[in-house]
């Protein structure tokens, strides 16, 4: 069994804001995008506001759902 002092973790990146503009144009050149939904149900369910193909997932679950999340494109 390893000690703490031999597991090394690495730091995760600080995620990079983007805009629409800047968005739209990535899916004009053609760049695979998976759109990550972090609503809670209720707060998806009450908007009128939906992404087509987004992949659903409450912020409070993500760390359950990591497989679910593509690695072949950009997440936004």
């Amino acid at each position: 069994m390893a000690n703490q002092e031999d597991i090394v973790v690495a730091p995760k990146p600080d995620p990079t804001r983007v805009t629409v503009d800047e968005i739209n144009e990535r899916m004009k050149r053609g760049e695979p995008i998976a759109f990550i939904d972090t609503r809670s149900p209720a707060a998806w369910e009450d908007s009128p506001v939906k992404i087509e193909g987004a992949i659903r997932i409450p912020a409070d679950d993500v760390d359950k759902h990591v497989e679910d999340i593509p690695r072949d494109r950009s997440i936004v």
